[in-house]
């Protein structure tokens, strides 16, 4: 296994980068170590910000000298393998697929030479890790995507994407949090609000490190969970363990 590195990201944060994949269990290590700093936080460290294969710690040059960090951190990574990961925690989106809710259904089928009902059922058969967020707020960067649904990003970006749509880009999935440019073929859209300013404890709803699993659902059902959704009376499905 390659040794995890600590390398210098400007003068108030370290980057601990421990591959070069898009890996889970690159990605595995990456959260051990984030999840080891938010149980025994150390003094001086402001942020841990997890990405497909490092971890973005920063931290205040004034409380915490950079080779006192440097030190925390290497003795911490000594016992990464050690370390407990937490339970795995699975939230179910509902989907509405093709249509006008996924113009680009229809597309993909044809690039892989299938219909758009098996697309939707590989969509639908797996969990899928969310490894980071990012670009807009609660935008999650998900993986683990099966070679049946690889596709590659549109060649000219849309200037408009819907908030909730649901797309493909390469080997990556994403959701649309709020309306956004897009490179991404989309899909379905999703009922479900990823981003909700309204909520000052909790905006965001989904997690780097948590699962998505997807269920298709009709039109008539995604009027309903919207309904629910503006009424602040739905609540995703979520397993534990």
């Amino acid at each position: 296994m390659e040794k995890a590195k600590i390398l210098l990201a400007g003068d108030s944060a370290v980057s601990v980068q421990f591959g070069e994949a898009i890996d889970p269990e690159i990605y595995g290590r990456v959260r051990a170590l984030n999840e080891d700093l938010k149980r025994e936080k150390i003094p001086g460290v402001t942020e841990a910000i997890p990405t497909f294969r490092s971890l973005m710690v920063q931290y205040d040059p004034r409380r915490l000298p950079y080779e006192q960090l440097r030190q925390q951190l290497e003795n911490r990574l000594e016992k990464l393998g050690r370390a407990q990961q937490p339970p795995k925690k699975v939230i179910t989106i509902p989907v509405c697929f093709g249509g006008d809710w996924g113009e680009d259904l229809e597309g993909v089928a044809q690039y892989h030479g299938t219909s758009p009902e098996e697309i939707v059922r590989l969509f639908c058969s797996a969990e899928f890790l969310i490894y980071m967020l990012g670009f807009t707020p609660g935008y999650p960067y998900i993986g683990g995507v099966p070679q049946g649904l690889v596709t590659p990003r549109l060649d000219s970006p849309r200037l408009k994407v819907p908030a909730g749509a649901v797309g493909i880009g390469g080997e990556q999935l994403g959701i649309y949090p709020i309306e956004s440019p897009g490179g991404f073929r989309l899909v379905g859209n999703t009922p479900v609000r990823l981003y909700d300013p309204r909520n000052l404890e909790h905006p965001v709803l989904l997690e780097a490190g948590e699962y998505i699993r997807f269920v298709s659902i009709g039109p008539e059902e995604y009027q309903r969970i919207r309904r629910q959704v503006e009424e602040g009376s739905y609540h995703c499905q979520i397993q534990e363990g």
